[in-house]
């Protein structure tokens, strides 16, 4: 039997792909390694599923790294708003939170999985789990199948939405990078993009789990101030996190690699400058000058902090505040203002949200995700070299293309 489209990868691209195919009229069978799809959706957000973001196209498009204008005629015709009927009209409430991020009303990523399947099935195409492509079935320049455990399928369409190489318990372990090189693309090279960061300070593991938000954030490359933002940040085991770092960790990375010396500082105090956070300090220290600065440093910042901050300043904890000098004063709001964090590394590609490099987008028809290379073979989502910061940017991006592949294989012409 020959399926009008094979779908490989049955996550947020590969089911919009599936789905759009079968209600195109395509014959559809989508091919999923796991036993169940959608593995990647259930950690997007913290678990919540950002599903993506309500800025217009052209300021979308701002957050993805050089090749964003891959994107716009994929985004022309399936988009946010779009998005949000689509899973509106499924009957899935939808909520828009700070920095125009969309998220499910409940923050829960299984009820986006639910939501699709419950679509999937009713567009008529065929889910078939616990399915392992290993190869592409290409001659004369054309894909006419797969081999999936150890079978050959045919079809007369191949859409690779495989995902990218990072969080490999999903399923995304990379194989559709094999695949599009095998069928004659190049590749970027592969690297993390939205990943926490180490450090070197050996104090780091006591902050983990610890979460800021309203932090200011500066980068420093070779001494030199690079970039400024503000936003939240998180501490891990190894170093920082966040959703601030991880929207700058791609920078962060391209500067480590060619050994440039990266240092992250952060402003807890964000909202006050330093004479009025230094009329606050003053304030609190006399009204509450019998106390012991470890106490009263519980109300300026999170206990987490409180020991790193008495080290790192050489304040005595159990002396009263009302004995603290103006040169300790002077330290702490310097502190506050300007703690520092030498960047030594980043986590590994395995533990990124994101793949960043992938299939060159030159190679690819932006019109209908269709490879340059290979009549048929539809590329999307984290294959392609087009990912962007945190805030809903990706996974709108694997839903358009997907949704612009599955309709184009769908009504495709043979050659």
């Amino acid at each position: 039997m020959t399926h009008s489209v094979i779908v490989v990868g049955g996550g947020a691209s590969g089911l919009l792909a599936a789905g759009q195919a079968a209600l195109s009229g395509a014959e559809v069978l989508l091919l999923e390694k796991m036993k169940q799809p959608g593995n990647k959706i259930l950690i997007s957000g913290k678990g919540r599923c950002n599903i993506t973001n309500d800025s217009d196209i052209q300021e979308f498009l701002k957050h993805f790294n050089r090749n964003g204008r891959f994107l716009h005629q994929a985004f022309s015709r399936f988009f946010a708003p779009q998005l949000v009927d689509f899973f509106t009209n499924q009957g899935l409430p939808i909520v828009t939170e700070r920095g125009g991020r969309i998220f499910p009303k409940h923050g829960n990523a299984q009820d986006v999985i639910d939501t699709l399947l419950a679509w999937f099935k009713k567009t008529g195409a065929t889910l078939q789990p616990s399915s392992t492509v290993t190869k592409l079935l290409i001659d004369s320049g054309s894909v006419y199948g797969v081999i999936c455990n150890g079978q050959k399928i045919f079809a007369d369409a191949v859409i690779l939405a495989t995902g990218g190489s990072s969080y490999p318990g999903t399923g995304s372990t990379g194989d559709g990078y094999k695949f599009a090189t095998d069928a004659g693309h190049t590749l970027t090279p592969l690297c993390p993009a939205l990943v926490p960061l180490e450090t070197r300070d050996k104090h780091i593991h006591k902050l983990a789990g610890l979460d800021l938000r309203n932090t200011g954030m500066r980068i420093y490359i070779n001494g030199k101030r690079k970039i400024s933002d503000f936003g939240e940040v998180g501490f891990t085991r190894f170093g920082i996190g966040g959703p601030l770092t991880l929207t700058h960790s791609r920078f962060i990375i391209e500067n480590l690699r060619v050994k440039k010396k990266v240092t992250v500082a952060l402003d807890l105090k964000p909202a006050l400058d330093d004479a009025k956070l230094d009329a606050r300090l003053l304030r609190d220290f006399q009204k509450r000058n019998q106390e012991e600065m470890q106490s009263v440093l519980r109300g300026l910042i999170p206990q987490k902090l409180v020991a790193l901050c008495l080290n790192q300043t050489d304040l005595v904890g159990d002396k009263p505040a009302g004995e603290v000098s103006a040169k300790e004063r002077a330290r702490l709001r310097t502190w506050l203002k300007d703690l520092r964090f030498q960047i030594t590394g980043h986590r590994p590609l395995r533990e990124a949200i994101v793949t960043a490099g992938g299939v060159k987008v030159k190679e690819v028809n932006p019109n209908t995700m269709e490879s340059l290379l290979v009549n048929g073979l539809y590329l999307t989502g984290e294959l392609l070299d087009v990912d962007a910061d945190t805030g809903g940017y990706n996974l709108q991006a694997a839903f358009s293309t997907g949704w612009v592949a599955g309709k184009a294989a769908a009504e495709r012409k043979e050659p």
